[in-house]
C-alpha cells in the first residue's frame, strides 16, 4: 500500500493530541442552525442475495433490502470524507485505502499520498489483521487527524486497510468506527470516543442512539433518515421518562456487556442459559438482528406455532407471516418489548407464506463460536430500534435504556423490572451527533474472541 509520509510511528501508540471543537455539538438531521452541525443519517438500499447468514450479511428484509447505520468522518488535515459503520461491538477504527484488494469499485478509498499529516508504523507489528464475526480486514497501522461532527483527535491511530473480505464493505461504506473499549482493539489504539473522553472534549462521557425503523422503501438506491447518534450526552426529545442505567460487571471493560436475565415470547418465559459467559449480551449497533445460543434460540422459536429452522439459511428461523411474534428482553431491569415488525424480516422466499425471524442461532449463523469467552448473545438493531440506548463511560461503565418518545416512534411500554441491580437517571443535555444510516450491510460484527484474547 502507499506509505504516505516517511515519518514513522511506533507500532501501538496511544492517541493523544486534540484540536479544539465546539462543545456542546449537536448534529441534527436535515437542518443547520448556528449551534448545530448536521450529519445526515441515511440509508442506502440494495437488493442482495445471501447464500449464508452471518453477523455481517443477513437475508434481505422487507422489500429485499438490508440495513446499516453509518456516519461521515474525515481523515487528514486535508480532509478526505468517508462513510463508516458505527459499531459498539468492536473497538478499532479502519478505513480502506487506495491499495485495497477486495474493495468494491464504488467504495471511496483513502489516498494516503494526499495527506501531509499521515504517519505509518514500521516494523513487523505494523501489519495488523482485525477479525469480525463476518470477515476480516488487514492493513498498516497509521495515525492522522480524524474528525467527526466537529470533534477532532490528532494522531488518532487507525488501520489503513489494503485487504478486506467482500462481506464487510459494499456501496459507499469505507470502514468501521469501533465504539467499544480499548481492551479489545486489535490495533491496541485508544478508540476515537475514548480519546475524546480522556481529553475532556465531551460534556458528558456518554454516547446515545436512536435507530429509526424503515419498512417498504422501494428505491433500489435511496437514502433515508436513519436515526440520531449523540456523542457526549443524550437528546431528550427522543425518549420519555428516566433512563434506566445498568452497570456492567466486568472489572476490565471490553464489549458493552449486560447479562440477559429474562426472555419471553408470546407472553411465555424462555429459559436462558446462565453458565459461563452464555448469558452475557454484547449490545451491538453494528449488528442488525439478535443472535443467541443454539439451545435458547431453539426454545424461543418452539413457543411460536408453526416456526421452524429456515431452509437454506443457517441459523435463521421462519414462522407463518400472519403471526405477530411478541418478544421481551430484560437485562436486570425492565422488560423491554420488541415491536413485532422488527421480528419479521419478510418472506423467506419470494411469495412464501413463511417469514424469517429477527432472532437467530449465533453459533450456526456466524463464525462466532460458543464457549470460547465470547458473549452468548449479540443484541443488535432488532432490539435497539425499540429503545433509546445510552453507553456511559462511568465507574463502572453502564448501559442505559429508555422508552422512546412519540417523536421517535415509541409505542411499546416496558414491563416491570426483573431481579437485578439497576439505577436510573434523568436525561442530560450535551454534545449531540445525529448520524446517517444506510441500508446495505446489516452487521459489522462482533470482534471474535479466542481463548479470552481478542484477535
Amino acid at each position: 500500500m502507499p506509505s504516505g509520509q516517511n515519518t514513522a510511528i511506533s507500532p501501538h501508540p496511544r492517541a493523544s493530541g486534540f484540536e479544539r471543537g465546539r462543545v456542546p455539538l449537536v448534529l441534527v438531521l436535515w437542518i443547520k442552525t448556528p449551534m448545530r452541525v448536521i450529519l445526515r443519517l441515511s440509508t442506502l438500499e440494495r437488493p442482495r442475495s445471501v447464500p449464508r447468514f452471518d453477523t455481517s450479511i443477513v437475508p434481505p428484509g422487507p422489500s429485499g433490502f438490508l440495513f446499516q447505520f453509518r456516519v461521515i468522518l474525515t481523515v487528514s488535515s486535508r480532509p478526505q470524507s468517508f462513510n463508516v459503520i458505527l459499531d459498539t461491538g468492536s473497538s478499532d477504527l479502519w478505513v480502506a485505502d487506495t491499495s485495497c484488494t477486495g474493495c468494491s469499485s464504488s467504495t471511496p478509498l483513502f489516498d494516503t499520498q494526499a495527506s501531509s499529516t499521515l504517519k505509518t508504523a514500521s516494523g513487523t507489528s505494523s501489519e495488523t489483521t482485525i477479525r469480525y464475526g463476518s470477515g476480516a480486514v488487514a492493513g498498516t497501522l497509521s495515525s492522522d487527524t480524524v474528525s467527526m461532527g466537529g470533534f477532532n483527535v490528532t494522531q488518532q491511530i487507525f488501520l489503513a486497510v489494503d485487504q478486506t473480505t467482500s462481506s464487510l464493505l459494499s456501496g459507499s461504506v469505507s470502514g468501521i468506527m469501533g465504539l467499544a473499549f480499548e481492551q479489545i482493539a486489535s490495533t491496541q489504539a485508544t478508540p476515537f470516543w475514548q480519546a475524546l473522553v480522556a481529553g475532556n472534549k465531551l460534556t458528558s462521557p456518554e454516547m446515545s442512539f436512536w435507530l429509526a425503523r424503515h419498512r417498504g422503501e422501494s428505491d433500489v438506491q435511496s437514502e433515508v433518515s436513519g436515526g440520531v447518534f449523540t456523542l457526549g450526552g443524550t437528546n431528550s426529545t427522543l425518549f420519555t421518562g428516566d433512563i434506566e442505567f445498568l452497570n456492567m460487571s466486568a472489572s476490565t471493560p471490553s464489549f458493552w456487556l449486560l447479562e440477559l436475565q429474562a426472555l419471553t415470547v408470546q407472553n411465555k418465559s424462555v429459559t436462558v442459559t446462565t453458565s459461563g459467559t452464555t448469558a452475557l449480551s454484547a449490545i451491538d449497533t453494528g449488528t442488525t438482528l439478535i443472535g443467541g445460543p443454539s439451545a435458547d434460540v431453539a426454545s424461543l422459536w418452539a413457543q411460536v406455532p408453526g416456526a421452524q429452522q429456515a431452509r437454506g439459511q443457517e441459523g435463521l428461523y421462519e414462522f407463518p407471516c400472519t403471526t405477530d411474534v411478541e418478544v421481551t428482553m430484560s437485562f436486570g431491569g425492565k422488560a423491554w418489548p420488541i415491536n413485532s415488525q422488527d421480528m419479521n424480516l419478510g418472506p423467506a422466499t419470494t411469495g412464501s407464506s413463511m417469514c424469517l425471524g429477527g432472532i437467530f442461532d449465533l453459533t450456526a449463523g456466524s463464525n462466532i463460536p460458543e464457549g470460547t469467552g465470547n458473549p452468548g448473545w449479540v443484541v443488535g438493531a432488532t432490539f435497539l430500534k425499540n429503545v433509546y440506548s445510552v453507553f456511559r463511560d462511568s465507574n463502572p461503565p453502564a448501559i442505559g435504556f429508555a422508552q422512546l418518545s412519540s417523536a421517535a416512534g415509541g409505542s411499546g411500554t416496558p414491563g416491570a423490572a426483573t431481579s437485578g441491580t439497576s439505577t436510573s437517571s434523568t436525561a442530560k443535555s450535551a454534545a449531540v451527533i445525529i448520524i446517517p444510516w444506510r441500508v446495505d450491510l446489516l452487521i459489522s460484527g462482533l470482534v471474535v474472541l479466542s481463548c479470552f484474547l481478542f484477535l
